[in-house]
């Protein structure tokens, strides 16, 4: 049976790419992104708003957030989202 590797062995092990370059690939130019650092965006209110009338798409939600003092972390995120 092969190793599991643990959580930071799989984080370390990553190659992120920059934002822009994901960006470009799902069709959202770099004027409609204002990055968080190298690897974080938010899109624009203005390019969601000129998307609104395409085709249903499918939703990506990526966490990785510490908790908070009170224990909130992905799960608690994840169901407020789903709720």
């Amino acid at each position: 049976m092969a190793e599991v590797k643990s959580d930071i062995e799989i984080a370390r092990a990553a190659k992120k790419k920059p934002i822009q370059e994901i960006g470009a690939k799902i069709g959202i130019p770099n004027e409609h992104l204002l990055p968080y650092g190298h690897d974080k965006a938010k899109v624009s209110a203005e390019f969601i708003k000129s998307v609104k009338g395409n085709k249903d798409g499918k939703l990506i939600l990526v966490t990785a957030i510490n908790p908070t003092p009170a224990g909130e972390g992905k799960t608690t995120t994840t169901v407020g989202l789903g709720d």
